[in-house]
């Protein structure tokens, strides 16, 4: 096995997880929260709000993840003192889920990368 230069011991590996569809984007950090907060608040604009993000951009979010899976991950819902609300959907919860249990492997995978690259 060639030897490592000693100045890779002070680098590591790193990375951020997506996952993507055929047509987009579909999950990522950002969004994983986007949801959680969601379900904290009850509502895409109070998640917004707590993200720091506009609506707008929220929303999009929200729509994009739905557009790419058959069962909605987040519904908004009518009705209530201030006009309506949002849920995560059981598959909405599936998938917050499922991304944060690859989010472990992933992470293992990169502290693997950094020992091996580090000699």
């Amino acid at each position: 096995m060639e030897d490592i230069p000693k100045e890779t011991q002070r680098f590591r590996v790193r990375g951020h997880l997506w996952l993507e569809s055929e047509k987009d984007r579909f999950l990522g950090p950002g969004r994983i929260e986007l949801m959680e907060k969601i379900k904290e608040h009850g509502s895409i604009s109070k998640a917004a709000s707590a993200m720091g993000m506009s609506y707008k951009k929220a929303w999009n979010l929200v729509l994009s993840m739905n557009s790419q899976v058959e069962k909605p991950l987040v519904l908004t819902q009518t009705g209530g003192s201030r006009g309506g609300g949002a849920v995560v959907t059981p598959e909405g919860e599936h998938y917050i889920e499922a991304y944060k249990a690859l989010v472990v492997r992933f992470q293992e995978f990169l502290a693997n990368e950094t020992r091996h690259l580090q000699g």
